[in-house]
């Protein structure tokens, strides 16, 4: 594993100074200690509505209330908590041209506890061979109508993967507000007329958020730093592991929001106010960042630095970090300034396909117009303990999370004092 050089920090130590001289150093020894808390056994893999994730949630308060931040107004305390509602099929008959669907070939993403259907009451997508069902399962979640998805069985592998994701029902933060859909996996893209009828079980689930902030000298322009707290939990053992700890997706993206509160706690009180949020249920479909999103309004945060998995180095070498949707604002080309003459730099997603930008919890927001972009520095596609029980902190490069906080602070400096202000992000079109 490649190891960073700390002389090669200098440039970047002369500018966290020039943010204030009180500020605190952000250390190795104090990474090691949050991310090795979040990632031990002891939290069970964090998987929402778990006994792992409420051990987490205090421990993550424990620092905030250390550092000294606040609560959101008419908050008591850091605690955001709401309730999702889960859905699981108890009946269900689905007829497309006259042949009943086996049920193994079938799920739903319900928005109701029961539905009737025929032909001309869900429209009809297909998923051919070459199309990507990752969007339409996406398109799905957010569709305002109802929905019957016709999968290629050449799809079959991914099919099996998000049915196992949705088996243990559909979850959602308000039922009836989306349609409902039926994906079924069949080589049959003709279907002329449909007899559906469906009834699920509602099941009530409580969620928290943590969230809180440093008031600034202009109280309405909100410069957001998030990452997701939670992970998978208990998984298939694999050589008598059966723990998915979450070192790196996302222990290390909440140690970087922890260090900078309290960098930024200690510099004094900034032009713009900071928040700093640790986001419930990533893995579970985003319901934490979307609950988030409702409780205030989009127009006055200026930017949202989500950091995801910084755990280890990315492929464009020691002292880089890519950027998700860099093209969608100048949130990066700001960034990229900021730390010219450093030997840190922020780079363009190098992974297009993967469709990051769209996998993590600035993707609520962004589509709101927020210039809201993820950090991250794995690289996703060759990475060996992702979403797998390997995801270790014993697997992480401290020094290198170390560098990337500091560098996620110069950064963000112009943008903390007011001195740059990144584009908006273009508004979604309903439904996507």
């Amino acid at each position: 594993m490649t190891r960073l050089i700390p002389a090669s920090f200098a440039l970047i130590t002369v500018i966290l100074g020039a943010c204030s001289s009180h500020a605190p150093e952000i250390n190795n020894e104090d990474v090691r200690r949050i991310v090795s808390t979040l990632a031990s056994d002891e939290m069970q893999g964090r998987r929402a509505y778990s006994p792992g994730i409420d051990k987490a949630a205090r421990f993550i308060e424990s620092e905030l209330s250390t550092i000294g931040l606040e609560p959101l107004q008419s908050a008591q305390d850091f605690r955001q908590e709401f309730s999702a509602f889960q859905l699981t099929p108890t009946d269900v008959n689905l007829v497309l041209d006259g042949s009943e669907v086996p049920f193994e070939n079938v799920f739903f993403l319900p928005s109701t506890d029961s539905l009737s259907w025929e032909t001309g009451d869900a429209e009809i997508i297909v998923v051919g061979p070459s199309d990507n069902l990752g969007a339409a399962f996406g398109r799905a979640r957010r569709s305002p109508g109802d929905l019957i998805v016709i999968v290629d069985n050449a799809h079959e592998s991914v099919f099996r993967q998000i049915q196992l994701f949705v088996s243990e029902g559909s979850r959602m933060l308000e039922m009836g507000t989306t349609g409902t859909a039926a994906f079924v996996l069949t080589d049959d893209a003709e279907v002329t007329t449909v007899e559906a009828a469906a009834a699920f079980r509602v099941d009530t689930l409580a969620l928290t958020n943590l969230v809180a902030k440093i008031d600034g000298e202009r109280a309405d322009e909100i410069v957001l730093f998030s990452a997701h707290y939670d992970h998978l939990g208990i998984r298939p053992a694999v050589e008598g592991d059966s723990i998915a700890n979450g070192a790196n997706d996302n222990a290390s993206g909440v140690t970087g929001v922890i260090e900078l509160a309290r960098y930024f706690k200690a510099a004094g009180k900034p032009e713009r106010t900071l928040m700093f949020a640790f986001f419930t249920a990533e893995e579970m479909g985003g319901y934490g960042s979307h609950y988030f999103s409702e409780q205030l309004s989009p127009d006055h945060i200026v930017a949202m630095f989500n950091l995801e998995m910084i755990g280890k180095p990315a492929e464009s070498g020691p002292n880089t970090a890519f950027i998700t949707g860099f093209e969608k604002s100048d949130f990066g080309e700001i960034l990229q300034r900021a730390v010219e003459g450093t030997e840190y730099s922020f780079h363009p997603d190098p992974y297009p396909h993967q469709n990051l930008f769209y996998r993590s919890d600035n993707a609520t927001l962004a589509r709101k117009g927020v210039p809201a972009h993820s950090i991250s520095t794995t690289p996703i596609d060759v990475d060996p303990d992702y979403h797998k029980v390997s995801d270790e902190v014993e697997t992480l490069d401290f020094e290198h999370m170390t560098n990337t906080i500091k560098a996620v602070v110069a950064g963000a400096r112009t943008i903390v004092s007011g001195e740059a202000t990144p584009t908006r992000i273009e508004l979604a079109p309903a439904g996507h």
